[in-house]
């Protein structure tokens, strides 16, 4: 029996593009393997419904398809049919795409959710080149100072992806030809992970610049000396002077974010101090205490 695709989508003959896209969306979710683990004929219908969008979902195939008939392929090209053509399984873009650990739904959507084959400079009738994709990678602030690494699953392939240090919220790393297939022989687009740095509970960071409070004993505050400021690579040491006031901001400097483009420039760091009092005293220290109120009051 002969294949119709227009069938196997769910659309009538005349369906635009818009139409045919909205279709394939709807049944791929329905029917992905991932969505129906061990039913074999979820997995067959998958592919099926990916074999009628590679056809449909290109103007130029499409054309043929509705000349030629199924055969198209083999009729445009004196009966030479290439493996993996349209009318073939092998041609299906998607089957091999593994959705990640984040779920099928919420990466589908992610990475599909403006899906469509939108014209990229260089694409000619005929030719389509496939769109970008973005996708959101979250990371710590640890990890945006150090740099980090995430995994990309596709099909049999496992990529993986540095993000550089100084990465902060909106920064893009590009992943070349990992986006939306072209049609008609057009180029892949590309897949862009966008980062989110996580809030840290220790650390606010501006730009370059770390903010970190800092608690200093009320001894150490009026008679000055030398604490130790946490930093995210290792603790440092800052000499205050006598008499310094709760929320003075004493600032360090190369000891912030790394820059993204120059990593081997930092930003700085800005220590504020949060003076600390005793709070169950004896009666000789109360007794202290206020002799040295009165001392000041004389």
């Amino acid at each position: 029996m002969a294949k119709d695709y227009y069938k196997t989508l769910g659309v009538p003959r005349d369906a635009n593009e818009k139409d045919i896209k909205k279709a394939f969306r709807r049944l791929a979710k329905q029917y992905h393997p991932d969505t129906n683990p061990n039913n074999p004929s979820a997995e067959a219908k998958f592919k099926e419904i990916n074999e009628a969008y590679e056809v449909l979902g290109d103007a130029t195939k499409r054309a043929q398809y509705d000349r030629f008939g199924p055969d198209f392929a083999q009729v445009a090209n004196g009966f030479n049919a290439r493996p993996g053509a349209a009318g073939q399984r092998g041609g299906a873009p998607f089957n091999n795409v593994d959705f990640g650990e984040s779920g099928f739904g919420d990466l589908f959507e992610s990475l599909f959710g403006n899906f469509g084959r939108s014209a990229r400079p260089g694409s000619t009738a005929g030719r389509m080149d496939g769109g970008d994709l973005t996708h959101e990678v979250m990371i710590t602030l640890r990890e945006a100072y150090e740099g980090a690494v995430r995994h990309i699953t596709k099909g049999d392939r496992r990529i993986r992806v540095n993000i550089p240090p100084g990465a902060d919220n909106g920064t893009k790393v590009r992943l070349a030809n990992e986006g939306e297939p072209g049609g008609g022989g057009g180029r892949t687009g590309d897949l862009y992970l966008v980062v989110k740095v996580e809030p840290d509970a220790q650390f606010e960071r501006r730009g370059d610049d770390l903010n970190v409070d800092v608690k200093v004993d009320m001894f150490t505050a009026l008679l000055g000396g030398e604490i130790r400021v946490p930093t995210l690579a290792r603790p440092v040491k800052l000499k205050i002077p006598a008499g310094t006031q709760s929320g003075k901001r004493f600032r360090i400097t190369g000891k912030g974010m790394p820059k993204l483009k120059t990593p081997d420039q930092f930003g700085d760091l800005y220590a504020r101090v949060l003076i600390t009092v005793p709070e169950n005293l004896t009666p000789l220290q109360r007794e202290l205490v206020e002799q040295l109120r009165h001392s000041f009051e004389a």
